[in-house]
């Protein structure tokens, strides 16, 4: 009884690992499609840079384009780091699966070393023919000749289980040997793209370097009114008629967290707020509400989310990723995404910030950003 347990756990190890095994490559291969259609656009961006003739007139566009290059080269950075933290991951659970096998296989073997130790020492102490003498009647000596066999069986068995184990840790081996150098070949990627990173970014800033205060002050003005928000919130407003989710928001509203986890407020503009954070830092609710809407810009590829507290509506741009979809309730601080990567035009350096944004159910009524962070 204790070896068929024992076998069907076995079994049983082997039915569900192959279905996390899927899901862990799945995830892997949406993430090779995703670093694939970021290497493409940079690419393309690398081709249309290097058309641009150098010139006083071109020096603002190809400051901007760099300005994005820069953007997507930290995008393909972030992706290509996530892929090698998934494949380091199905290392570890493939080791892990590994050694369970074997473990499995020694014991196994062991069994069948015991099993063929007490078979050996009763062939040489003929103590088969004394157990089958020794009987009293014909019906107890086809009883004992029939455990003699099923012993016999036990040890076939025993042996073709040890055979099949074999070759699962033998599979297990080649997978993880594949795993660890798929893993050595991002991690040399990861190296690659950092240089290349610090590459653009040099360039990018002999560039700046070439420019005219008021130059870059019309380049800052250029590209924040293209990072804009892609949605009017005057059609948003129509989505939160009525909702009750997070009513209890007012304009009085104060003493709230603020969005970043850890941040600090690079500047008020208004109903608008830069909130610089850390990289892979979490994005949070300001209060509870619903997600009315969740976009992808299509300048900068990066998400927005749009919640409504009652009929008031806060948005959060910029953001690296999301972990809510639209008509979602959420609660005061659960994480709808993380921030994402921003350059800082007049310096060309990376800085990770999200836009936060608040609006009024009432068009004409003005809302300051920094009044819902008064402690």
């Amino acid at each position: 009884m204790k070896r068929l347990y024992t076998l069907l756990s076995a079994l049983l190890l082997l039915a569900v690992t192959p279905t996390v095994t899927a899901q862990v490559d799945r995830r892997v291969e949406e993430q090779k499609k995703a670093i694939a259609a970021l290497e493409k656009k940079i690419a393309a961006e690398e081709s249309a840079i290097g058309k641009i003739q150098k010139s006083r007139k071109s020096t603002e566009e190809r400051a901007r384009r760099l300005a994005r290059q820069i953007e997507q080269r930290n995008q393909l950075l972030n992706e290509t780091e996530r892929e090698a933290t998934r494949i380091k991951k199905a290392v570890a659970h493939t080791n892990k699966r590994a050694d369970s096998l074997q473990r499995e296989l020694d014991k196994n073997r062991a069994r069948y070393c015991e099993l063929a130790r007490e078979a050996y020492r009763n062939y040489r102490q003929q103590n088969y023919i004394s157990y089958i003498l020794s009987s009293r009647n014909f019906a107890e000596v086809t009883r004992r000749l029939t455990m003699m066999r099923e012993m016999a069986s036990l040890r076939e068995d025993n042996l073709r289980e040890i055979n099949e184990l074999k070759q699962l840790v033998s599979n297990e081996k080649i997978r993880l040997d594949e795993r660890k150098r798929e893993l050595d070949s991002v991690s040399r990627k990861v190296n690659g793209q950092k240089k290349q990173l610090q590459r653009d970014a040099t360039a990018a800033k002999q560039e700046i370097r070439s420019m005219t205060n008021q130059e870059k002050q019309a380049l800052a003005r250029k590209m924040e009114q293209e990072e804009q928000l892609s949605v009017a919130i005057s059609e948003l407003r129509k989505l939160t008629k009525g909702n009750k989710e997070g009513a209890s928001f007012s304009a009085q509203t104060s003493n709230l967290n603020l969005p970043v986890s850890g941040g600090s407020v690079k500047r008020y503009k208004g109903n608008i707020a830069e909130i610089t954070g850390s990289k892979g830092a979490s994005v949070r609710s300001i209060y509870e509400g619903k997600v009315v809407d969740v976009k992808r810009n299509r300048i900068t590829a990066k998400y927005e989310v749009f919640v409504a507290h009652g009929e008031y509506i806060t948005s959060y741009t910029n953001l690296g990723s999301i972990a809510v979809q639209k008509e979602q309730k959420v609660a005061k601080n659960q994480t709808l995404g993380t921030v994402g990567a921003a350059v800082n035009i007049t310096t060309m350096e990376t800085e990770y910030k999200i836009v936060f944004g608040i609006y009024s159910p009432n068009p004409k009524e003005t809302m300051s950003a920094a009044n819902c962070f008064k402690k």
